[in-house]
C-alpha cells in the first residue's frame, strides 16, 4: 500500500470493493488508516478533538458503513452522498470535531452550553486567520442550543495562507472561540507536514 497521500478528492463507486473483497484487506487497511489519523489528530482544550479528513480516510468511511450496515452496493451511493463532501477539494482543510465526554450526565450539560460552537472554528498560519465554515447538510445545533457531540467543519484557504501552511515548521493554531469553549493547540510538526499533503 502506497504511504504517500493519494490526492483526490472524490469517491466514486468504482472506488468501492466488493464486501467479499473487502473482507480480505479490512484488518490491515483498518490498521494503515489508524496509522495514518494519528497524524490527522489534534486536542483542542479538555473535550474537543480534531480528527482531518483525506480521501484514505473517507474511503475507508464509506467502506465500513457498508460493511457494518449491510446494505450492499445499494448502499454505496448515500455512503458517497454523504461522506464525499469531507475530502479536500485542493484549497481546503476539512475535519471532523468530536465532543468527548465519557459521563453522559456531564456531557448532556456540557454539550446544552455549546450551541453554535461549530460557527467558531479557526486556523492561524502566517499572521492570517481562517475561519471554519460548517459543514451545511444538516443543522447541528438544536433550537434549544444544544450542539451536537460531532461537527464537521472545511477551512478554505488562499493560494498565499497555503504556501504558508506549506512552511516547514511554521506555527499553526487550531482553536474555537466559544464563549463556554474558548481553547487553542498548536499543530505538532508532524500533523503540519501531514495536512499539507492535502493541498494540490
Amino acid at each position: 500500500m502506497t504511504t504517500q497521500p493519494i490526492r483526490r478528492h472524490e469517491l466514486t463507486a468504482a472506488d468501492i470493493l466488493p464486501m467479499a473483497e473487502y473482507a480480505k484487506v479490512r484488518a490491515a487497511e483498518r490498521r494503515r488508516i489508524a496509522a495514518l489519523k494519528r497524524d490527522r489528530r489534534v486536542e483542542v482544550g479538555p473535550h474537543v478533538t480534531f480528527y482531518f479528513e483525506n480521501y484514505e480516510t473517507m474511503w475507508l468511511q464509506v467502506h465500513e458503513m457498508v460493511w457494518i450496515e449491510k446494505g450492499g452496493p445499494e448502499q454505496v451511493p448515500d455512503e458517497l452522498t454523504a461522506y464525499n463532501p469531507l475530502i479536500p477539494k485542493g484549497r481546503e482543510l476539512v475535519a471532523t470535531f468530536m465532543i468527548e465526554i465519557d459521563d453522559p450526565v456531564r456531557r448532556k450539560r456540557v454539550l446544552a452550553g455549546l450551541g453554535g460552537i461549530e460557527e467558531t472554528a479557526f486556523l492561524t498560519v502566517g499572521g492570517e486567520t481562517i475561519a471554519g465554515v460548517p459543514e451545511t447538510d444538516q443543522d447541528r445545533t438544536t433550537a434549544e442550543g444544544k450542539a451536537s457531540s460531532v461537527q464537521f467543519v472545511h477551512f478554505p484557504f488562499t493560494e498565499a495562507q497555503v504556501a504558508a501552511f506549506r512552511t516547514p515548521g511554521a506555527q499553526v493554531v487550531l482553536g474555537l472561540r466559544h464563549p463556554n469553549y474558548s481553547h487553542m493547540a498548536v499543530l505538532p510538526e508532524r500533523v503540519r507536514a501531514a495536512l499539507a499533503g492535502d493541498f494540490d
